[in-house]
């Protein structure tokens, strides 16, 4: 079973226009859809749709909106009440698949309810897999949120642990590289940032120097780093060794959740016991295959193409940045 803890849900929005976005104008949709979000609940959603055993951990009261929507889709849940809305993101995607995000801060949690959400991932992470702690945090949680359910995970659980992915931004990411987990899943912009370059798009547009950058978190101590990198494809990057897969022509229609079904596929991969560079493989079939979707929706596991995505060994200390 794959766990995921979501401390900052929303209901997902996604508005498709017509042509492109005119900004000050009046313009008609031509759909409208929402689903409940947040990365560890799309984890959750595709995982579940490909048929895999996981659930999403999540504050929010039993008639709130997500909770609500969560019931509705069958999506395995278990949500902690805080007495308060969660919040709502807005995605406004054009027709070549460019795509606006608004994303509402969220409800501030009490101390009090993040210490039991994160009782609550320490309980339920018994005889898990994984445990995936996604998203951003809500305001006002300190920024090393994550690395202390990471630390109470390892402390309860010892050589139990399940192993412990984190997709988060900004300061929460930062602070859990030193709680060394498993698995950190940046995107090329988090990947810059969390490494010092300037610039994202250099890393996406130079995958060797992604690879590069990564291995110095693996040295560092973090098992794998897998960065998605656009429509470049993903690097992973192991203490065992470093690959790039190149993704699918596709025609996109909305990248909203890409990288979280890019996250799913990966972690399907290791549960089927697959090598580091198939379960790359499935990981970037699974992202490019949730990014030709309209919305918010994620694939199934037969909606994916692994076979067409290849893969290529890297030296990624090659590609190192100093």
């Amino acid at each position: 079973m794959i766990l995921t803890l979501t401390p900052n849900p929303s209901l997902d929005r996604t508005i498709e226009l017509p042509g492109p976005l005119e900004r000050g104008e009046v313009q008609r949709a031509v759909r409208a859809s929402a689903h409940p979000g947040g990365k560890g609940v799309n984890i959750v959603r595709a995982l579940t749709a490909s048929g895999t055993d996981a659930l999403a951990l999540l504050p929010g009261d039993p008639g709130d909106d997500v909770v609500r929507a969560l019931a509705r889709e069958n999506i395995p849940h278990l949500s902690l009440p805080i007495g308060a809305a969660l919040r709502s993101n807005v995605a406004v995607t054009e027709p070549d698949g460019t795509t606006t995000k608004v994303n509402e801060p969220g409800p501030t949690l009490s101390t009090a309810q993040l210490t039991s959400l994160l009782e609550l991932a320490v309980e339920k992470s018994d005889g898990a897999s994984w445990l995936v702690l996604a998203g951003s945090l809500p305001p006002g949680a300190p920024d090393d949120f994550y690395a202390r359910v990471i630390a109470a995970v390892r402390a309860r659980h010892g050589d139990g642990a399940p192993r412990i992915a984190v997709d988060s931004s900004g300061a929460p990411l930062a602070a859990s590289v030193a709680a060394t987990p498993d698995l950190l899943k940046p995107n090329a912009e988090e990947l810059a940032e969390l490494t010092g370059i300037s610039d994202g798009r250099s890393l996406e547009e130079d995958p060797s120097l992604a690879a590069g950058v990564a291995q110095k978190l693996v040295d560092g101590g973090v098992g794998a780093v897998l960065a998605t990198l656009g429509s470049k494809g993903a690097v992973l990057v192991t203490a065992d060794g470093s690959w790039l897969a190149a993704g699918p022509a596709i025609e996109a229609k909305s990248t909203v959740g890409a990288g979280d079904s890019a996250l799913a596929g990966y972690l399907l991969g290791t549960l089927r016991g697959d090598s580091p560079a198939a379960c790359l493989q499935q990981a970037v079939a699974h992202g490019a295959a949730a990014a030709s979707l309209p919305g918010t929706l994620v694939p199934t596991l037969h909606q994916t193409h692994p076979d067409a995505v290849a893969v290529t060994a890297l030296d990624a200390r090659l590609g190192e940045h100093s």
